[in-house]
């Protein structure tokens, strides 16, 4: 689904349900309007759960949304696998809906999680490169993480972000529980 689509939807509360899948950090620094905080290991580990929650909801649409769609992709496949229809996923992520004039709520400032991931695997490369002037087996921690980010892109999955998802910094003040959760869908 696209922004303008998501955006006309949004209009009538009740003809859409935005389950936004991103850690709560990221979801505090910005989320559409009206979207609920369903952090994507959440809907792992309870994706049953949720799917008879969204049963309810056969009558209208359900967006998931996140920074880029990989991560509401992957939440998909757990609801999908599950039996939960009717899922969709925001192509662009939060940005397009922002970029598309739709109404989100701005926070605390924080970084999105790829910047992160970009600004951690780059200093650790950049580390080990100068280690391995001076310990030349260091250079295997650079190759380590080139590795790591080729299987990211490959499978549309990211190890580091999922680490760096449970940091302080990222869970936010509020990381929401799935009791929580389910009670407010």
């Amino acid at each position: 689904m696209d922004a303008a689509t998501l955006t006309t939807l949004l209009r009538d509360p009740d003809a859409v349900t935005v389950l936004d899948v991103r850690s709560p950090g990221e979801f505090e620094a910005l989320h559409i309007a009206g979207s609920y905080n369903v952090p994507l290991d959440l809907i792992g580990e309870h994706a049953a759960e949720f799917a008879a929650r969204l049963a309810h909801y056969d009558d209208h649409h359900v967006v998931l949304v996140c920074q880029s769609g990989a991560r509401a992709a992957r939440a998909r496949r757990h609801l999908a696998a599950v039996g939960a229809r009717a899922l969709h996923v925001l192509d662009g992520g939060v940005p397009a809906v922002a970029a598309a004039g739709g109404d989100v709520v701005r926070g605390q400032g924080r970084w999105a999680m790829d910047r992160q991931v970009r600004l951690v695997a780059g200093s650790i490369v950049l580390a080990s490169t100068l280690a391995s002037l001076a310990l030349p087996r260091a250079r295997f921690v650079a190759g380590g993480i080139g590795a790591g980010l080729t299987w990211s892109a490959l499978s549309n999955t990211c190890a580091m972000a999922t680490l760096l998802g449970k940091l302080p910094y990222n869970r936010g003040p509020q990381a929401p529980d799935v009791v929580q959760v389910l009670d407010q869908l």
